[in-house]
């Protein structure tokens, strides 16, 4: 079963056609999932300011095709609503995003205050903004996700994982694994849940398979 939609989340007809955006590659966002930001550059602390004053409070999350944030961007990304917001006695800004919409990147460039502005479509992901009820095979992803981690020496919580909802488990793994780029761009694009299901199990047990490979190499 899927996660229900917040409160305050946003209607379909609320999305507005141009966004900010913050090209960060590696920090993938989902709908539905959780992404904490520490804000410090000057320009995404003045994206942050402008945001905070719009009714709803959207940043595009979007990766580039290479490391530097000045490379072209990918077609997909996703818009995250800020959720939680404090301040630091250093001038930093703290905040959660909540994973909203996927978006299609129309045009980008550069605002007055130095940070991206993105006209945006929303059509192809309308399904994002209602809750997923799709079946997902999980009891696999379980099995898989255990020899992952038991290689990669992670320490988790798994009555946690065994208690969390499909749609959030898939995002959140999604999310917070250590893949690379394509991979986690490939996890973004993915049609619907049992799609991103399955390329996240596929992920896993190709980097269980590497790094099983790399530890044997060693002995």
């Amino acid at each position: 079963m899927g996660a229900s939609r917040g409160p305050f989340e946003p209607e379909y007809s609320e999305l507005p056609g141009q966004i900010p955006v913050f090209p960060l590659s590696g920090a993938l966002l989902l709908p539905g999932g959780r992404l904490p930001l520490n804000i410090f550059e000057p320009r995404y602390l003045s994206m942050v300011r402008d945001v905070m004053a719009q009714p709803h409070r959207l940043i595009g999350m979007i990766q580039s095709r290479d490391d530097s944030e000045d490379d072209k961007l990918f077609d997909v990304g996703c818009a995250g609503r800020i959720s939680s917001y404090s301040e630091t006695d250093d001038g930093r800004m703290l905040i959660t995003l909540s994973g909203t919409s996927r978006f299609r990147l129309l045009d980008c460039d550069d605002g007055a205050a130095g940070y991206r502005l993105a006209s945006v479509s929303w059509s192809e992901f309308k399904s994002d903004l209602v809750p997923c009820e799709t079946e997902i095979s999980r009891e696999h992803l379980i099995d898989v996700l255990r020899n992952y981690f038991k290689l990669k020496g992670f320490t988790v919580d798994w009555d946690h994982i065994q208690n969390c909802e499909d749609e959030r488990l898939v995002s959140t793994l999604s999310m917070i694994c250590p893949f690379e780029v394509p991979e986690k761009q490939a996890l973004l694009e993915s049609v619907d849940l049992t799609s991103r299901a399955e390329l996240l199990i596929a992920i896993l047990e190709m980097a269980s398979h590497s790094e099983h490979d790399d530890q044997g190499a060693k002995h």
